[in-house]
């Protein structure tokens, strides 16, 4: 005890101490506040309160010793002599305030974070630093700015106040520490920081089954650079495997249908020849993919706000899917599952991945039909490697950019969507009204040429900051996310009346369906809610109108769709067509960047990085997620699809070339 005493009884370290007694106390604060704000969701109990606040007071540590290092480094080498001069109090007040400033905005930032995510800061932050331009703008137009600054400048400020009045500096300008007395407080830090960095995992601070409680253990620095490190996993290395041969014998008698066959000396491999009969139909396909779309805000699920009476009334004389699951929690995880038909990955998605070009994904499918791909995107297609992933497998661009090329060999592929075009811009690119505009341009020209299309849009208006141009619907711009929603049906509304218009309309398929829905946090490892989307097939050559209620995954729809128009192709694809699918062969894949979801009726096979399997009931009238004994064929199956994924991913089996006999 008297080590330890004499070890912090140094008065040139008071402002060292000072500061981290200041970080320590905020977030401790901050981690009750998040818990009251999540009151409802977690299970109370003062154990675990008490629980929650030592695992993340020994976070919170960690973190700190970080942040302490360059000025204890400066401390222990800063001669005597120098100690309270102008260079010393010039570096020691410019360091604490910039202290401050980062860890001040750090803690605002991750109110906007939990509101949002309901988690700390994870591997979407790491991703949206890349793209300053639009979470800059993002933040300018969802937020007070200068109220913000202004609040993050007051707080320092406080916090240096206190710290003069308290007289913090005139102890650490005016006191000498002798050199020997040094090296116990250096060592002390600098072990911290290497015992965090090279044994403690943020996996550690996930002791409970309540995602909430683990995520209230967490610092949330920590965990931005947690996921810093690890935003890509190796499957072999961190999940569950089995023999490789049997995975895909589990796979190969899971996928395939009844009209198709697998090509020969394809052990590993899902290679196979769809075959149908009768004419092929050949309409042009448009499809929407709508941002953050969930399927509770239809009428159909139980929804009684109002928000979408066109997609209500759309459904009614459409191909209505009312039980499909997104893949994942974000637009790239969708659009990994819609293009490519595969289970998602761990870690980073494929569109965000390097060998993410010259895939085999459904536009290969429409390149065997002479169709034209196009991809449209009212934001920059810069943002999350879109263009380049899009470019790469054989789609033509159409965005607003702002002069990020794609690389030479995709340059020539791309088309802007010009000022004189635009009505309403935000953050996230323009509103969906204008890129439908540019949609029905292009969709013209095409027409012209007597050249089928396949027009890939991904709408950008339901995203915060929720503004629109004003006088379309009667909820105002900017109010919350109802009103992107209702503006979101209105624009499609809108697009659908225009395309009718237009002499190609009646040979003209429109898909329409969700990226992932709005929130994915839920109380437990996966919420299956939170991936429940709607999607739907209008104005098929045939005259149809009925709902699939067939649990099914988003990478199963263009399959589907080539099963309607009948037609006979080549394909590797994991998804399959639903009406083909028999009662047993139903599933869907539900994940996050770590936690691998199998949803197989009420039963779901969660796959941890740890090495581990967890199987639950899932209770659909509580939503509740029942830990139960382990069904040892739903697991076989989980560990199948997501090592056959990654295995034909890393060995670049996914590559178009590997495929066409």
């Amino acid at each position: 005890m008297n080590l330890l005493f004499n070890l912090f009884n140094h008065k040139r370290y008071s402002l060292l101490y000072f500061y981290a007694l200041f970080f320590l106390i905020l977030s401790g604060a901050i981690r009750i506040i998040f818990y009251f704000w999540s009151i409802q969701d977690i299970d109370f109990s003062i154990i675990n309160l008490i629980r929650i606040i030592f695992t993340g007071l020994f976070f919170d540590v960690g973190t700190i010793s970080y942040f302490l290092i360059p000025y204890t480094l400066y401390l222990f080498v800063l001669p005597n002599k120098l100690i309270g001069g102008k260079i010393d109090k010039s570096i020691t007040y410019f360091s604490y305030a910039l202290g401050l400033i980062i860890f001040t905005f750090s803690f605002l930032a991750e109110f906007t974070f939990w509101e949002e995510f309901k988690t700390r800061f994870n591997f979407i932050a790491v991703d949206y630093l890349v793209y300053t331009y639009e979470v800059v703008e993002n933040i300018n137009q969802s937020y007070p700015m200068p109220i913000l600054i202004s609040g993050i400048l007051l707080i320092v400020g406080i916090f240096i106040f206190i710290t003069a009045k308290l007289k913090v500096f005139n102890a650490a300008f005016s006191n000498t520490t002798p050199l020997k007395q040094r090296i116990p407080i250096t060592v002390l830090v600098i072990s911290t920081s290497i015992l965090f960095t090279s044994f403690i995992s943020n996996k550690n601070a996930e002791w409970s089954i309540n995602r909430y409680e683990n995520e209230l253990s967490k610092a949330g620095i920590y965990s931005f650079f947690a996921a810093f490190r690890n935003n890509e996993l190796s499957y072999p290395d961190f999940y569950i495997t089995q023999d490789i041969d049997k995975s895909f014998k589990t796979i190969k008698n899971i996928t395939l249908a009844k009209n198709e066959s697998y090509i020969p000396n394809n052990n590993l491999g899902l290679k196979r020849q769809v075959k149908n009969v009768g004419e092929e139909l050949k309409p042009n396909v448009v499809f929407i993919c709508i941002e953050s779309f969930s399927a509770s805000y239809m009428k159909r699920f139980g929804n009684q706000e109002g928000i979408t009476p066109y997609l209500d009334s759309l459904a009614q004389h459409s191909i209505f899917f009312t039980n499909l699951f997104a893949t994942g929690t974000r637009t790239v995880r969708g659009m990994e599952a819609i293009t490519l038909s595969v289970p998602p990955s761990p870690g980073r998605s494929i569109v965000k991945r390097t060998e993410n070009t010259d895939l085999f994904n459904i536009g290969s499918i429409f390149k065997q039909k002479d169709y034209k791909n196009v991809f449209f995107y009212g934001g920059d297609g810069y943002f999350d490697n879109m263009n380049q992933f899009f470019g790469g497998n054989g789609f033509d661009i159409v965005d607003r950019g702002r002069g990020y090329l794609m690389g030479d060999e995709f340059t020539s592929k791309r088309t802007n969507i010009e000022d004189n075009e635009v009505q309403f811009e935000n953050a996230w690119g323009v509103c969906d009204e204008d890129i439908y505009n540019k949609v029905l341009k292009e969709a013209d020209l095409n027409y012209q040429q007597n050249q089928p299309f396949f027009n890939f849009i991904m709408t950008t208006s339901n995203h915060r900051p929720f503004t629109y141009p004003e006088g379309r619907i009667d909820i105002p711009s900017k109010t919350g996310r109802g009103g992107a929603v209702k503006y979101t049906d209105y624009a499609i509304n809108d697009f659908i009346k225009k395309a009718q218009q237009k002499p190609w309309f009646k040979n003209t398929v429109f898909v329409i369906m969700s990226d992932h829905c709005a929130s994915s946090a839920g109380r437990q490892e996966l919420d299956a809610s939170k991936y429940h989307i709607p999607a739907l097939i209008y104005n098929l050559p045939i005259d149809s109108a009925y709902e699939v209620n067939k649990m099914c995954s988003q990478i199963d729809l263009f399959p589907t769709v080539f099963g309607y128009l009948n037609w006979s192709y080549y394909t590797q694809l994991f998804g399959r067509d639903v009406n083909l699918m028999e009662a047993k062969d139903e599933r869907a894949f539900v994940g996050n960047y770590r936690k691998m979801g199998y949803l197989k009726g009420d039963n779901l096979t969660v796959l941890g990085d740890q090495k581990v399997a967890n199987f639950y009931i899932w209770n659909r009238a509580t939503n509740d997620l029942n830990l139960t004994d382990k069904n040892k064929t739903l697991i076989e199956e989980a560990i199948s699809f997501y090592q056959g994924q990654d295995y034909l991913y890393q060995n670049g089996l996914l590559k178009i070339d590997k495929l066409l006999p």
